[in-house]
């Protein structure tokens, strides 16, 4: 069996360029309002929008240029483990961050 043949079992999906020029274009407007959003006086609420724009941003590169959205489910529950284990383990250094103040009475 030749490779072609190997290959051609599989589904392959080809993403067009007009879509990464789309994405392209939306990940430049979120540096952005990123940018438009440091300027701004918005208290405690400045770390959280800046977060929230990071991860849209990183759900793009993610999603489109690294073809998880095309990929098998398998891939994408290893994506989802990752980010599973990542969320744990921010949460454990923020808890231990924010329990250190306790000892201190």
């Amino acid at each position: 069996m030749s490779a072609h043949e190997e290959h051609s079992s599989e589904e392959q999906h080809i993403v067009s360029p007009k879509i990464y020029v789309l994405i392209a274009t939306a990940l430049l407007v979120c540096t952005a309002l990123t940018v438009a959003a440091s300027y701004l006086e918005l208290g405690a609420w400045n770390a959280v929008v800046a977060l929230a724009i990071a991860v849209f941003k990183a759900s793009l590169v993610v999603l489109f240029f690294m073809h998880i959205k095309y990929s098998s489910k398998l891939l994408k529950l290893t994506v989802g483990a990752g980010l599973f284990t990542f969320l744990i383990l921010v949460g454990m250094s923020m808890s231990d961050y924010i329990s250190r103040a306790w000892g201190s009475f």
